[in-house]
C-alpha cells in the first residue's frame, strides 16, 4: 500500500469510526503521561528499567534514528528496539497491530500526515512533557497526540559542478529559461510541498507557473528524496526542486558537489513523535518523547543538520523564512494536491 492510498484510508475510518476502548493498562498509560510532579525523571526512569525495554516504528534513516537511541541507551540503560519502514508502511503496521488488539509498538515516529492519521485512531496518549511549552507553536497540535520534533524544509538543490551559482533562479518563473531543459527534478510524491507553494502563490498561480516550466524545459521524476539528493549530487539532475535541506546540508558538509537554496519562503513540514496509548512499555515510552525534545534530544537532531522545534536550541536553518504546511489539511485535502501534482509534474514528466 502506497502512502497517498494509506493516508486515503486512514482519513476515511477516521471520520467514520470511534475511539476504541480503553483496557485498564492505557488508562493507567494516561494517568503516567499527565503526571507533573517535580520527580517526573525519576519516576519515569525508575519504571522503565523495570520494564528493561523500548520498541520504536519510524521511518526515519538508520543513522539519524540512530543518532538518538545511542545516547538513550547509554543515559538511561534502556535497550530500544527499531523497526524501520517507509512512512506508510509505519501508519500500516500501527492500525492494524491495534486493530488486532496487538499491541507490540510503544512510540512512533514519522512523518506528521501519518501521525496525524494515526491520533485520529485515537492510538496516541497525550503526553504533559514540561519540555512542550518550548516547542514552536507551528509543531504543536490542539489535541496533543504528537508533536513536532523536527522539520523537514522543502528547498531546492544544485550540482555546484554543473549550475553556477550566480545563474541559480531567483523566482519560479526563472526556470522557464532554455538554459534549464533537460536539467530538473523532482521527488514524485511531494504533493504537501505543491499545498504549501499553493498557500504561497494562490493555486491559480501556482498551477499555471509549474506547468509552463514543465511544458517549456521538462522535469525528471524520482522516487525517494534521498535518491533524488545523491541524483543531483552526481550531477545526472542539476537542479532539484524538491529536496529536505538536511539530506542536502549533510552531502554538502562531507565534500560533495552540491548545495540548496530556496525560492520564496521554505515549505516545512513538522515530523515527529507520539507514545502509543497501549504502549507495552509506557514508563519508557514517555520518558523517550520527553527525551526527543529536550535541549538534549534536539541537539543530536540539530547535529544531523536537521531544523530542532525547541526554541531553546539554536539553529541557523530555523532563521530562514519558511512556510508550515498542516498535517490535518494535508490528510483531509490530500487527494486534491495528489491530483494537481500529477497533472502538473508526474503525467507530464519526460
Amino acid at each position: 500500500m502506497n502512502r497517498r492510498n494509506s493516508l486515503k484510508l486512514l482519513a476515511a475510518v477516521a471520520a467514520c469510526t470511534g475511539a476504541m476502548a480503553l483496557p485498564a493498562a492505557a488508562q493507567d498509560m494516561a494517568q503516567l503521561a499527565a503526571y507533573k510532579g517535580a520527580d517526573r525523571e525519576q519516576k519515569l526512569l525508575e519504571g522503565a528499567k523495570k520494564e528493561g525495554a523500548l520498541t520504536i516504528y519510524t521511518s526515519a534513516q538508520s543513522n539519524d534514528i540512530g543518532a538518538l537511541v545511542e545516547p538513550f541507551e547509554k543515559k538511561y540503560g534502556i535497550k530500544v528496539t527499531v523497526w524501520r519502514s517507509s512512512s506508510e508502511n509505519v501508519l500500516q503496521r500501527v492500525v492494524t497491530e491495534a486493530r488486532a488488539r496487538r499491541y507490540t509498538v510503544d512510540v512512533v515516529e514519522t512523518n506528521g500526515p501519518e501521525l496525524e492519521a494515526i491520533a485520529r485512531e485515537k492510538l496516541f496518549q497525550p503526553v504533559a512533557s514540561p519540555y512542550l511549552a518550548d516547542i514552536m507553536p507551528e509543531a504543536k497540535r490542539t489535541h496533543g497526540g504528537w508533536v513536532g520534533t523536527r522539520l523537514n524544509v522543502f528547498v531546492q538543490a544544485y550540482n555546484t559542478g554543473a549550475v553556477k551559482k550566480a545563474d541559480l533562479p531567483k523566482k519560479w518563473e526563472d526556470l522557464t529559461d532554455p538554459k534549464w531543459k533537460g536539467k530538473l527534478g523532482i521527488e514524485q510524491s511531494d504533493s504537501d510541498w505543491l499545498q504549501g507553494e499553493v498557500a504561497v502563490m494562490g493555486e491559480q498561480k501556482a498551477v499555471a507557473v509549474f506547468k509552463d516550466i514543465v511544458a517549456k524545459n521538462g522535469i525528471s521524476v524520482r522516487k525517494g528524496h534521498t535518491l533524488l539528493t545523491n541524483l543531483v549530487q552526481s550531477g545526472e539532475i542539476p537542479l532539484a526542486l524538491t529536496v529536505y535541506n538536511y539530506k542536502a546540508e549533510q552531502l554538502k558538509k562531507k565534500g560533495a558537489p552540491i548545495d540548496w537554496f530556496s525560492i520564496g519562503p521554505a515549505i516545512a513540514r513538522p515530523n515527529g513523535v507520539g507514545a502509543a496509548a497501549h504502549a507495552p512499555h509506557p514508563y519508557a515510552a514517555i520518558l523517550w518523547y520527553d527525551f526527543e525534545i529536550s535541549p538534549e534530544g534536539q541537539k543530536l537532531l540539530e547535529k544531523r543538520d536537521f531544523v530542532p522545534t525547541n526554541t531553546k536550541v539554536d539553529s541557523p536553518l530555523a532563521k530562514i523564512p519558511m512556510k508550515f504546511v498542516d498535517a490535518a489539511e494535508t490528510l483531509d485535502k490530500g487527494t486534491k494536491y495528489e491530483k494537481l501534482y500529477d497533472d502538473i509534474f508526474v503525467k507530464a514528466a519526460h
